[in-house]
């Protein structure tokens, strides 16, 4: 026997070993799945999806479609089984010639699809190919459905989309060329170290499975993210009122207090200096407060929008008065923050309460006619299940309002990480935002339920009024000067939808500012990065489309044209002022105490 066949022998029986070891490790682990799986908790039929009754009207309507005209429907179906057909036929054709090569592929390019052996292959292109024709079948057959309302059609092309989504042959091992090129580099290794991630996300979920999107031993809030020097200068049970020192001698004399969604955590404006939004801001010379508001338990069932607004815009506006010695502050709305941010500058209208001098408000709908790709979640069916859901626990809880957001980019925030993590055994990038993105709160049941009932639903802002406070307030009463900022493919607050409130508002000094990119990105956009340009046009009296198309189109971020907007509203310049005073000491330094809380 030769040194090479010894050597070789060798490595077979390490490989062997390394084998044998891996089976072992996936017998003990499979042990804890199955004990940590029985723990997850009992998801509600009305939370998991739509009502049967959306799918029961689609069939029907399809088949009242294909009995009126059963033409088109045919000429769709023969399309379909042309193409799949002749696919099959070029295959088999090749692989009778003993061509190990794929037929013509002209499939749309998808991302999912982007490892070579998906396009050299035979075996994957064929399985690549054939679930994109029947998954351009299934829009087909959505699309091919005229009797539907356009919210079921709506509804029904989402639902069937992911559908069609979930079952993409990268979702699952065998039909992963990627994951199984892997798998046989690494002797299996790395599905051990899939199935140690999958266990480890189900652990640390109590048995509820939520894919971790970014390394969460590589951020601590106050070291590598929110780390804006400032101190917690007020907190009731509500929130904590954040004052940041100022980096200029000279500030202006209107103070920023700034409202985020409570829906996240407010550290979305800070996560680190390149792109923090507070630390640029206090950079402008402006006094900066930002509202940290409390992460809710069940204690906090009964809390309403009125509490918000009283307790919480109303306190922490008189607030910043009371620490800055001023008259009057600008105020901004993140979201569901800037929603209600109206509804606090509506109240305080009909109140004679003149404390804030200018709104801002960024990605915030008011006007709820058209809710965009999140209204799909906006029926009956799934807000009865939020609502029994709520009345039972007292919250809303983080994990189902993740998800539902999670779900509106499903490829991207969950099956493309699933695969990374369970199937391919990667760790999670170290990413702030997703880090950011993956720390949600919840929702006090008593706020969820009106906002869905009488903002989301009936659109009661907009229309009829809504009770906030003992009064019944309108969009018109809206009427300082603001300047609002949306995203072009803003998938939680549709651009458009935010645009046509902003019309209605009764301020007679508005300006509306359409950022490119999405919910997020869309505002975070610092300048140094020149990524997304942002267009303007003053002409608020148009449609959103003919607004659009008559706008003025600028490179690089928005916050420069903001800056100079909010300047012109902020007063002469002071000395920079000290944090807190004799009746609003320090409570804790930046980012303060709420916002640690899970």
């Amino acid at each position: 026997m030769t040194t090479n066949d010894l050597d070789t022998q060798e490595a077979v029986g390490d490989n062997v070993a390394k084998l044998e070891a891996n089976l072992a490790r996936v017998e003990e682990l499979t042990q804890r799945l199955l004990k940590v799986m029985a723990q997850g908790r009992a998801v509600a039929p009305a939370l998991q999806g739509p009502s049967q009754e959306l799918y029961v009207k689609a069939a029907t309507a399809y088949m009242a479609e294909m009995m009126h005209n059963p033409a088109k429907l045919i000429e769709h179906q023969l399309e379909f089984w042309g193409k799949s057909v002749k696919h099959y036929v070029e295959a088999q054709h090749l692989l009778a010639q003993g061509k190990l090569t794929p037929p013509t592929d002209e499939t749309p390019k998808d991302r999912r699809f982007a490892h070579e052996l998906w396009d050299t292959n035979p075996y994957f292109n064929f399985i690549k190919q054939q679930y994109l024709m029947n998954a351009s079948a299934v829009q087909q057959a959505v699309d091919d459905i005229d009797t539907l309302d356009s919210e079921e059609k709506k509804r029904l092309r989402y639902f069937s989309q992911q559908l069609v989504d979930m079952i993409s042959p990268t979702n699952f091992l065998p039909t992963n060329p990627e994951a199984l090129a892997l798998a046989a580099e690494t002797e299996g290794e790395s599905l051990v170290a899939g199935l140690e991630n999958l266990i480890a996300d189900l652990e640390a979920n109590d048995g509820d499975l939520v894919v971790t999107l970014a390394d969460k031993k590589a951020f601590k809030l106050g070291e590598n993210l929110a780390t804006t020097p400032g101190a917690v200068v007020y907190r009731n049970h509500l929130f904590e009122l954040i004052q940041y020192a100022p980096t200029t001698e000279k500030v202006y004399e209107t103070p920023l207090i700034i409202f985020p969604p409570w829906i996240n955590k407010f550290y979305i404006l800070d996560l680190k200096p390149q792109n923090s939004m507070i630390k640029w801001a206090v950079d402008q010379g402006y006094t900066v407060f930002v509202v940290s508001w409390v992460n809710p338990d069940a204690g906090y069932r009964d809390t309403s929008m009125t509490d918000y607004v009283e307790q919480g815009y109303l306190t922490a506006i008189k607030e910043v008065k009371d620490i800055c010695d001023v008259k009057k502050v600008n105020a901004v709305g993140y979201c569901i923050a800037g929603t209600t941010l109206s509804l606090t500058l509506a109240l305080m209208k009909q109140r004679k309460d003149t404390s804030v001098n200018a709104a801002t408000f960024f990605t915030t709908l008011t006007d709820f006619s058209d809710r965009g790709e999140v209204g799909v979640f906006l029926d009956d069916d799934f807000v009865d299940g939020i609502e029994n859901e709520v009345r039972e626990n007292g919250i809303l809880d983080s994990f189902f309002m993740s998800r539902t957001f999670s779900y509106l980019r499903s490829n991207d925030l969950i099956y493309g990480p699933a695969i990374k993590s369970y199937m391919m055994g990667k760790a999670p990038p170290a990413f702030d935002l997703l880090y950011w993105n993956g720390d949600g709160t919840n929702l006090p049941a008593g706020m969820a339920v009106e906002y869905l009932r009488g903002l989301c639903q009936n659109d009661r802002f907009a229309t009829a009024g809504f009770e906030i406070a003992g009064e019944t307030v309108h969009l018109k009463d809206v009427s300082v000067p603001l300047c609002a900022i949306a995203c072009e493919t803003d998938h939680i607050a549709a651009w458009k939808s935010s645009y046509t409130g902003v019309t209605q508002m009764g301020s007679k000094d508005k300006t509306f500012i359409l950022s490119e990119s999405g919910h997020i990105a869309g505002i975070i956009n610092p300048p140094s990065k020149n990524k997304y340009g942002h267009y303007t046009n003053p002409e608020l009296g148009l449609t959103a489309d003919d607004w659009l198309v008559s706008a003025e189109k600028h490179e690089g971020s928005w916050w420069p044209r903001w800056d100079a907007w909010l300047s012109e509203k902020s007063g002469k310049k002071v000395t920079a002022r000290l944090l807190g005073d004799d009746d609003h000491p320090v409570l804790a330094p930046a980012p303060g105490t709420y916002v640690v809380n899970k």
